[in-house]
């Protein structure tokens, strides 16, 4: 098989910089988001529109969270073998159907001919008829009607809408339940199957809509830059539209943004941060002069949390063993105006974390991420139920290490960004039968989409 492709075009368009990013996220383990911040500051992208910056992110985005339902639809169309297409062209497949199927505001003929366009734009040139051929096969599945249930031949779009499809390609929900769920909301037959057996069909419907689209953009405000009244009235007069959130610190934006053009950006205002996981640093009630052991910090947004909630009066270390992510989180802090983080890059191959008694330690815990779809789409293909096993004793690790690290009396908060019960609730209560000294103060469990993502933490108290 041919080696992958790049782009070779002089500037990107939006469906370039999206198949790119694709590229990317299959050649690279890192998060979508972190992989598109790269491409939106490189030179070709800088040329970019602010509107087709958003097509370029809602493109990639969209084509990672619905890869199971386009392979799904893409497949009767698709008469060589799965593993005789090149990966990228599996990825401007999966662009173009999405544009078809999933975007109703594209023009099917624009859908089709920038698609195409894209194999000239990446040097396989001879692509272009089978592309072409693919897609428009595809076409011809759309239709202008709307369904209010699940069928063989409805596909769900955003918002909760069913959109009738010109012949069944689906599984018929009636008698391959789990196969219509899994491939009509793009999740893994693993993850299809446990969610309708514990949440329900409609609870578990609900939360494929749910992860079907974007996640809310949500702002924590850093109350030692700036106040929520005065980063609201500054998105006011920006022409955004912006409301308070349940939290304190929340700011709810509409649409889309560019998070850098945003008023305050620059100066510290604000951090880009779900209300489900703004819950976790305060769920530590950290107090100014307290030493915190952070013991899988990055990207950073808790870390920081934690530091304006000290009021930048203390010490926070903060590890990982990703060293790019932990520059971001270092990136992040100096904007933020927060000096009172320390990092430090740990050695994946070893157990060890920084020796020394906290008052404190956060265990934001590597996990499935089943939580937190929307925004983490990549994560539900990179996971299988093997792996989650291998997350629980990864995350056992981690509650035994923090009990050795904070003192008598000092608090432990154990958090995770999945909803499955084996990663939360259930180690907790396992290892506090086990004679664990700790005891459980106080826990939480956010279930997605009620409003935001969801997610796990407990506060637990060093005996």
């Amino acid at each position: 098989m041919k080696p992958d492709i790049r782009f070779r075009g002089s500037h990107y368009s939006a469906r370039s910089l999206a198949l790119q990013v694709l590229a990317d996220c299959r050649q690279h383990e890192r998060f979508v988001q972190e992989i598109l911040d790269r491409q939106l500051g490189d030179l070709l992208a800088r040329q970019l529109s602010d509107a087709d910056r958003r097509l370029a992110t809602h493109l990639a985005y969209g084509v990672l969270r619905r890869r199971g339902t386009l392979n799904a639809l893409l497949r009767p169309f698709v008469t060589r073998r799965p593993d005789a297409v090149e990966p990228w062209l599996w990825d401007a497949l999966h662009l173009g159907a999405y544009q078809l199927l999933l975007l109703t505001q594209v023009p099917v003929h624009a859908a089709l001919y920038e698609t195409v366009e894209l194999a000239a734009q990446f040097g396989r040139p001879a692509a272009k008829g089978f592309l072409n051929g693919v897609l428009r096969a595809c076409a011809g599945l759309v239709t202008d009607d709307w369904v209010e249930s699940p069928a063989a031949n409805a596909l769900p779009l955003e918002g909760g809408k069913y959109r009738r499809l010109a012949r069944p390609v689906l599984p018929d929900p009636d008698r391959q339940p789990v196969e219509y769920y899994a491939k009509a909301f793009g999740l893994p037959i693993w993850l299809a199957r446990r969610w309708l057996e514990r949440f329900g069909r409609d609870e578990a419907f609900r939360l494929g809509f749910y992860f079907a689209g974007p996640a809310a953009l949500t702002l924590r405000v850093n109350t030692l830059r700036s106040s929520r009244e005065q980063m609201l009235a500054a998105l006011q007069q920006a022409g955004l539209t912006a409301s308070p959130g349940e939290l304190p610190l929340a700011i709810r934006l509409q649409g889309n943004a560019n998070v850098r053009d945003l008023p305050g950006y620059a100066e510290g205002w604000f951090c880009v941060q779900d209300e489900s996981s703004m819950k976790v640093a305060a769920a530590l009630a950290p107090q100014p002069g307290w030493s915190i052991l952070d013991l899988c910090a990055a990207p950073g947004g808790k870390t920081t949390h934690l530091a304006e909630l000290l009021a930048n009066q203390g010490h926070i270390l903060a590890c990982d063993i990703d060293h790019q992510r932990l520059l971001t989180l270092r990136e992040l802090a100096d904007r933020l105006g927060l000096t009172c983080i320390e990092t430090i890059c740990l050695d994946a191959r070893k157990s060890d974390a920084p020796t020394g008694v906290f008052d404190a330690v956060l265990v934001d815990a590597p996990c499935s991420n089943t939580g937190v779809l929307g925004r983490r789409p990549e994560a539900r293909w990179r996971l299988g139920i093997e792996d989650v096993r291998q997350l629980v004793h990864l995350q056992e690790r981690l509650l035994r290490l923090a009990i050795d690290r904070v003192r008598p009396g000092g608090v432990i908060v154990y958090a995770t960004c999945s909803i499955e019960p084996e990663e939360n609730g259930e180690l907790i209560q396992r290892l506090t039968a086990q004679g664990l000294p700790w005891r459980v103060e106080a826990e939480e469990w956010s279930r997605p989409g009620l409003p935001a993502d969801g997610g796990y933490w407990v506060r637990l108290r060093r005996l």
